[in-house]
């Protein structure tokens, strides 16, 4: 199953203070890195498949080059992102992620509670507060969705912080 990587495009979307695609778009190019192809299209209902099409035309994404391709000798690709396991650690990533699940769990439901969410995700600047924010947000979570629901994002979550 081919894997997807971010390229230098897409490193420069990400960085701060560039908004060029939507809050959807960045979200997936933050968790593209590694993961592979059909987990990518199956998000968003089902819309990532157009989402994850639309970054490959545009050159956001790439399939990576195969360690035995023709003029590969290393088997690396010359600028590309660190192993996924680094690439998708990061505090931007995982406050991307977590504004993500505030919009779609609370934002046309409860907007006070998102906009307290949202101020809270702006203000965490490190890894503890990020903790504070994210396990407020769980509890939040385990109330309206049940504790399967929360225990997914819990995991995803702990994914994308960098280690502590």
């Amino acid at each position: 199953m081919p894997l997807l990587l971010k390229t230098d495009k897409a490193r420069h979307e990400l960085s701060p203070g560039v908004r060029t695609l939507s809050l959807r778009e960045r979200s997936l190019l933050l968790l593209a890195d590694g993961r592979p192809l059909a987990e990518l299209q199956a998000m968003y209902n089902g819309v990532g498949a157009e989402m994850v099409a639309e970054l490959l035309r545009q050159g956001y994404l790439a399939e990576p080059v195969a360690a035995n391709a023709p003029g590969s000798a290393s088997g690396s690709v010359p600028g590309s992102a660190p192993a996924p396991s680094q690439a998708l650690r990061s505090l931007a990533g995982t406050r991307m992620y977590l504004f993500d699940i505030c919009e779609r769990m609370f934002s046309r439901r409860h907007a006070e509670l998102a906009q307290r969410f949202r101020d809270a995700l702006r203000s965490a600047r490190d890894r503890d507060s990020m903790l504070d924010v994210g396990e407020a947000l769980l509890d939040e979570i385990t109330v309206m969705a049940g504790a399967q629901r929360a225990a997914s994002v819990r995991e995803r979550m702990e994914q994308l912080l960098p280690a502590g």
